[in-house]
Formats: structure tokens, C-alpha cells, sequence
């Protein structure tokens, strides 16, 4: 791992997320009665664990509001659901106030056009492999895993990873 990510990495005190296309394979299946189900990859929800065991909360920022989201968001114990946005963006002041952390301190793993911006503004940002070529261009680290394929729990090994290197 290169110094720079090391560094990136081991200033990180919250973790960002996008769902569809990141913790689920972008996929949604519909029911005759128009329900929409999504699926969750069972080890990006362990990174959440991982995660909190370490003190760093995630938060997911998503532009999809439906009950889903809401249980798994639950189930995993994440610290904070902001759904519903369309400016992700604008929702960094928020976390930088409530988490009393810098941009630097923040990392956010997004796969399309409405996380560029967020994408831009974080200390470290990431990108599924399968992300669009615009975000994969912005990021600072590129995952070797497809969304809802372990992308978020490779981003989160390698955090936890880089958390445990002595640097000089």
C-alpha cells in the first residue's frame, strides 16, 4: 500500500456510503405487487461491525428511500441513515458538525454520477471496480471487488489494515 493511502486511510473517523451500486450489486427485483427487494452482501455488513469495533461509524448517504434500507440500516446498528438525498454533497457540513470531524477525516465510497460531488469533497474517496469511469477517475482508491460484491469491506479491511501500519 502506498504511503499517501496509508496516511489517507489512517486518518479516517467516519465512514460514508452509497447502497445501490455499492452494498447491493445495483440490482432491484420487483414484486407483481411492485414491491422493489435489493440484496445485501454479508460481508460489507460485517465491515460495518469491524467497523464500530474500532470507533469509526459508517453512515449511509443514498439517494433511494424505501423500508429496505431502513431494516438492513437497523440490523447492521449503522450510526446514521440520510436517505432521500439528491445533493449528497450537501449532507458533509452535517457529519462534519454532528461527528466534530474534518473532510480529511472522512471517507465515502460511491458509484455514480450523484456521488461525484461527495466523492470530491472527502478526504478518502472511493469507488466500487464496476463504478462509472468518471467516479473511478476522481477516487483515491479503486476496489479490486464489484458493488454488493465486498467493495465496502474491502475499502473497510483496507482502512482497518492501514490503522495498524507505523508510518514515520
Amino acid at each position: 500500500m502506498k504511503k499517501s493511502l496509508i496516511k489517507k486511510m489512517q486518518s479516517i473517523k467516519v465512514v460514508l456510503t452509497d447502497v445501490d451500486g455499492v452494498l447491493t450489486d445495483g440490482g432491484m427485483y420487483y414484486s407483481k405487487d411492485g414491491d422493489v427487494m435489493k440484496k445485501f452482501f454479508t460481508r460489507d455488513g460485517m465491515g460495518v461491525t469491524l467497523l464500530r469495533k474500532i470507533g469509526v461509524p459508517t453512515i449511509i448517504v443514498t439517494k433511494e428511500k424505501n423500508a429496505i434500507i431502513k431494516q438492513w440500516s437497523k440490523k447492521m446498528k449503522i450510526e446514521k441513515l440520510y436517505d432521500g438525498v439528491l445533493n449528497k454533497e450537501l449532507i458533509l457540513p452535517k457529519i462534519k458538525n454532528q461527528f466534530k470531524v474534518n473532510a480529511s477525516e472522512v471517507a465515502y465510497i460511491g458509484d455514480d454520477v450523484n456521488d461525484l460531488g461527495l466523492l470530491k469533497l472527502v478526504g478518502l474517496s472511493a469507488t466500487p471496480n464496476d463504478a462509472i469511469l468518471e467516479a473511478k477517475k476522481i477516487s483515491f482508491y479503486q476496489c479490486v471487488q464489484n458493488g454488493g460484491h465486498g467493495a465496502f469491506r474491502e475499502l473497510v479491511d483496507q482502512i482497518i489494515l492501514a490503522k495498524t501500519i507505523k508510518t514515520n
